[in-house]
């Protein structure tokens, strides 16, 4: 019975079978297989594609909560180490015998307490800000530390606390460069994380996943006068945020996204959630009126077709010295509900930022950054900082502060 259900995987899945094809062309062991192939089946089961079966998935997910360390091949007792685990991991796929509406009730309670937390929290931020008065609104951080739908590495689920650590380090003041306090709560506030892995280690897939990343951040803009400022995470955290801030205000933004990716595929790889597809997701539900995207240097022709399909102004790094001026000058958010600011790190030259899943060379300087920031007229309600890998971030924590200086210019962006 383990083994039909492992040929099941395999025939169903072709991202498992072209990994198992390329771990045969390097000959790798069987032992090794068979751990490349339990450990892979989580972030496989996090994908869009579904098994024959959603209760054999739902079962999967519940048991593979944890992984084996891979093991050298070249050591006899590693490679019976590393078979041992695997099949201590394959006997229990048939031991959950836990129906459907009881695994569907306990995510339930999950969820409801993870939005309990940030809702118990932004009331009493809400609720400080009302009463020190004169307050429009107030720059509110929100961590959503989401990185398995990033194609490459899933480092930027570790950042936001890396961020945060950034911000607050002493290494430099806490004034934004036109003289706000950070450790004003007028200017910033914080409500903590999403539990992402909680959450998904409790089985629930990326359909709910995403509706609970939107609803923590209703439930950020429910206390007046808190404006979410979201941390990644990777890229496809500003679909639910994106798609929240339309809900919530009761209608389409427009959006400023500064990045190397016009993030815009269709699918990427099978995943409609992916990092590479965020901004597909977003123009489809109308939620942005006007999509500017700039520092543009790795596009396809796919990417370009899309921008095409949704109307997306599209400025690449090879013409930038030519639109800069209009790029420092940019006036958004009239007639919509205001002004939505996504920033990937990588938007940035590496040489800038050299802590990103996906270096390209040839982007903005931190300062074209930054004049585009604090020059852009509009009504900025939410934004986020994504991307930011700190597992590539090799140089004295360098990426972690320019993130963080980015947070700092953004938060004197959204307060008021």
């Amino acid at each position: 019975m383990h083994l039909v259900y492992c040929a099941e995987c395999f025939a169903i899945s072709e991202h498992l079978k072209g990994h198992m094809n390329l771990l045969v062309e390097k000959q790798v062991s069987c032992t090794s297989l068979a751990w490349h192939f339990v450990t892979s089946l989580p972030s496989f089961l996090s994908s869009p594609q579904p098994l024959r079966s959603l209760a054999f998935s739902r079962r999967l997910r519940l048991l593979l909560q944890s992984s084996v360390p891979p093991l050298d091949d070249s050591s006899a007792m590693g490679g019976a180490a590393a078979a041992t685990g695997a099949a201590r991991w394959i006997q229990r796929l048939s031991a959950a015998r836990i129906s459907t509406e009881a695994l569907e009730r306990g995510q339930s309670r999950v969820i409801d307490a993870s939005l309990t937390l940030i809702r118990e929290r932004a009331k009493l931020k809400g609720e400080l800000l009302r009463a020190m008065g004169g307050v429009k609104a107030s720059a509110t951080l929100l961590g959503v530390p989401l990185g398995h739908n990033s194609s490459f590495l899933q480092g930027p689920a570790f950042a936001p606390p890396r961020i945060r650590e950034a911000i607050w380090c002493g290494s430099t003041n806490s004034s934004t460069e036109e003289g706000k306090e950070l450790n004003d709560p007028r200017v910033l506030t914080d409500v903590g994380d999403v539990p992402i892995q909680e959450i998904r280690d409790c089985g629930v897939e990326d359909d709910r996943l995403m509706h609970v990343i939107s609803e923590s951040v209703k439930t950020v803009m429910d206390e007046d006068p808190l404006r979410p400022l979201v941390l990644g995470g990777d890229h496809s955290i500003s679909y639910p945020v994106v798609r929240a801030v339309s809900e919530k205000l009761g209608g389409p933004v427009d959006i400023l996204h500064l990045d190397a990716h016009p993030d815009i595929y269709d699918c990427f790889e099978g995943n409609t959630y992916s990092h590479a597809s965020s901004f597909a997701r977003i123009m489809e539900g109308g939620y942005a009126r006007r999509l500017l995207q700039v520092g543009l240097r790795s596009i396809t022709k796919e990417g370009r077709e899309q921008g095409k399909r949704f109307g997306v102004e599209q400025y690449e790094m090879r013409t930038f010295s030519r639109d800069r001026e209009k790029l420092e000058n940019l006036k958004l958010g009239e007639g919509v509900k205001g002004v939505y600011v996504s920033v990937d790190v990588d938007c940035l030259d590496p040489a800038f930022a050299p802590g990103v899943s996906h270096i390209e060379p040839g982007g903005l300087s931190f300062r074209d950054v930054l004049n585009i920031l604090q020059n852009l007229q509009g009504d900025v309600v939410a934004g986020d900082v994504v991307e930011f890998n700190p597992q590539r971030d090799t140089v004295d924590g360098m990426t972690a502060m320019v993130a963080a200086k980015l947070v700092r210019e953004l938060s004197a962006k959204i307060s008021k």
